[in-house]
């Protein structure tokens, strides 16, 4: 199975109303970041064992690690959670910013140092993610 047909696979397993903010997120996604690299990542270690939810993924850079190794990963990531859905921005090298820049005007969404999560596309302003979004797929 191909990228793509896990990523749908994964939006039309969520239930109603989350399989279409998903769905509509993803399309959003998709035109805030013309041909970016996809990626999905089922949540599942090297063992099998759940250890993270599936989350769909967006763009490339490379993590480097005090060790010196890397790792290639997403820039932007969309998962469904128990509550509702989590947008990530990785690779900011200031923890801050995310908040700091977009988490009052976002308007009902809980904002970390990468994490952007709220319980229904209805609560937010859709405008300032897809900001963050932007923001978050350009090189840092």
């Amino acid at each position: 199975m191909n990228v793509q047909e896990q990523i749908t696979d994964y939006i039309a397993d969520q239930p109603e109303p989350k399989r279409s903010e998903l769905q509509e997120l993803h399309q959003r996604i998709l035109r805030v970041l013309p041909g970016c690299r996809l990626w999905f990542d089922n949540g599942k270690n090297s063992e099998n064992k759940t250890v993270s939810n599936p989350t769909i993924g967006y763009g490339f850079y490379t993590i480097k690690y005090a060790d010196g190794k890397t790792r290639d990963f997403f820039q932007i990531g969309l998962s469904a959670n128990t509550t509702g859905i989590s947008v990530y921005i990785l690779g900011l090298k200031d923890k801050t910013y995310l908040a700091k820049t977009y988490g009052e005007k976002l308007g009902k969404a809980s904002v970390t140092g990468y994490c952007i999560k709220f319980k229904t596309l209805k609560d937010i302003n859709i405008d300032i993610l897809e900001a963050a979004i932007r923001y978050g797929g350009q090189d840092h």
